[in-house]
């Protein structure tokens, strides 16, 4: 169960049970593995849609007559798989596969609470509730496998699963890595800069999280990934835009006085 390489000194990032969560957050469908009741012991994959509860665990609406319904009423034991997409190779993309059993969820208050998180991850499903045949399910994880990309990988222990949480900024992320890129290159160019310690020719945000945020560096000799570690954690669009006003003034402000000492 390990949790990945320590990230380099003084580039602190989210941990895979962090990520891990993330990227069940964002996610709305997946591959659902169950056991073949036709062919025992051979895994049956299904699309599925889900959404998760607050310890991370997803809730299925599903109906009694398909036949993964069938296989987890036979054996709860199953898999789902979520990635997230990727313009590039799905092999570069992160995924975790959340191992657990799968069970009917059967009071009234567990079904409503239920319905209230999947209706509103998926409100088109609202027709579905009003035939007898569809039951909310829940898979219990009992063990997580995290992939962050190439290289990027590890076991989860689902104790470290529950406790971590989505990143606070996953809902706004995207927004703010396209506002930066668009409107802000010379920020980010400068950012990657005094990184890397090396002129750059530009520099993309491409990732970013509570604790800071990955570039594609444009160098000399050819693109570099770096990580850029924020001063402290921040948990909202406001934080990030204060925080990231504060490196780039002082970024600027050591750039000056490197000027002048070489003057």
């Amino acid at each position: 169960h390990a949790e990945g390489p320590p990230p380099e000194p003084g580039r602190m990032e989210p941990t895979h049970a962090e990520r891990a969560r993330t990227l069940v957050e964002l996610g709305g469908n997946s591959t659902l593995a169950t056991i073949s009741a036709k062919h025992p012991g051979y895994p049956f994959g299904s699309i599925m849609p889900y959404a998760a509860d607050a310890d991370g665990c997803p809730l299925f609406l599903i109906s009694s007559m398909a036949v993964h319904t069938r296989n987890l009423n036979s054996d709860g034991r199953a898999t789902l798989l979520i990635t997230q997409h990727a313009a590039g190779s799905p092999l570069g993309a992160g995924r975790v596969s959340l191992i657990g059993d799968v069970s009917k969820l059967e009071g009234e208050d567990q079904m409503q609470a239920a319905q209230s998180l999947y209706l509103a991850k998926h409100p088109e499903s609202s027709q579905w509730l009003q035939y007898g045949d569809f039951s909310f399910y829940r898979l219990d994880v009992i063990d997580v496998y995290f992939v962050g990309g190439f290289g990027v990988m590890g076991w989860v222990r689902a104790e470290d699963y529950r406790a971590a949480g989505p990143d606070p900024l996953c809902h706004v992320a995207t927004s703010v890595i396209e506002h930066m890129n668009s409107d802000h290159a010379d920020a980010v160019r400068l950012l990657g800069e005094r990184s890397l310690g090396v002129k750059l020719r530009g520099a993309q945000m491409t990732s970013l999280d509570r604790l800071g945020f990955h570039l594609r560096a444009e160098t000399e000799q050819g693109a570099k990934g770096t990580r850029v570690t924020f001063p402290e954690p921040v948990a909202s669009s406001d934080e990030v835009r204060r925080v990231l006003v504060q490196m780039v003034q002082q970024a600027r402000a050591n750039a000056t006085e490197e000027r002048e000492d070489q003057a």
